[in-house]
């Protein structure tokens, strides 16, 4: 339609900065939305594992059975390494017939710390990228913007006659920079706090499962002593 507003005949007619400056932010749109979807299929199945393997747990299930079934089962993760390292300690320290359960129980959490601290960075990996893009791309793009208008007014200080309809294009054509700066950025934002949000209560969902594990195998200890 005449007069409408052609983006791409603007980005066609834009300066070679200006262009670049929009294929980075294209670039980090792209990569922004990849690790949208596939850090959203992470953490839900994270969330739906640790539910599915706490049923598992509190059902009581033998811990022995439990281990085993965790063990031979292919791509385990999350809550079930934290607790598959935290039993393997205890059974190796018990078998070689550690007497001190506090330094079997503190032996069983370090290796469980380890392994949900592991686990906990897989789910920040690439989070740090997501606050990057939303904190930059928006500069920019507005770098885009100064450098297309400094060309703007250069280019139009040659001519002798200027009106709105002369400057307006050249004008839009700059700020489409920004505007792409502020796709880029939006996303990557929220998705970074969503996420970071998420990945803290799982955490502290992990944290909440070794201390709670930590008490059964206390429970164990005495239990087999007293046998």
């Amino acid at each position: 339609m005449n007069g409408g507003l052609n983006i791409f005949k603007l980005v066609s007619e834009a300066s070679l900065p200006v262009q670049l400056v929009m294929l980075l932010l294209l670039v980090f749109s792209f990569l922004s939305w990849v690790i949208i979807i596939r850090k959203y299929s992470q953490l839900k199945t994270a969330h739906d594992n640790a539910e599915a393997f706490e049923d598992r747990f509190w059902s009581g299930a033998d811990l022995a059975a439990l281990f085993r079934e965790v063990g031979n089962r292919e791509g385990q993760h999350g809550i079930e390494n934290v607790f598959e390292a935290g039993f393997r300690e205890f059974a190796r320290q018990r078998q070689r017939r550690v007497t001190d359960a506090n330094r079997v129980i503190e032996g069983s959490e370090r290796a469980m710390r380890v392994a949900g601290t592991r686990e906990i960075g897989k789910l920040e990996q690439n989070l740090e990228f997501l606050a990057n893009v939303g904190s930059i791309s928006p500069y920019v793009g507005l770098f885009g913007t100064v450098w297309g208008i400094m060309g703007a007014f250069q280019g139009l200080g040659e001519m002798k006659d200027v009106t709105i309809s002369v400057v307006a294009p050249h004008i839009s054509e700059a700020l489409i920079a920004t505007a792409m700066g502020l796709f880029a950025a939006i996303p990557a934002v929220w998705a970074y706090n969503r996420y970071a949000n998420k990945v803290e209560r799982i955490a502290s969902r992990y944290e909440v499962f070794q201390e709670e594990f930590s008490s059964v195998l206390q429970r164990q200890i005495h239990t087999d002593d007293a046998a």
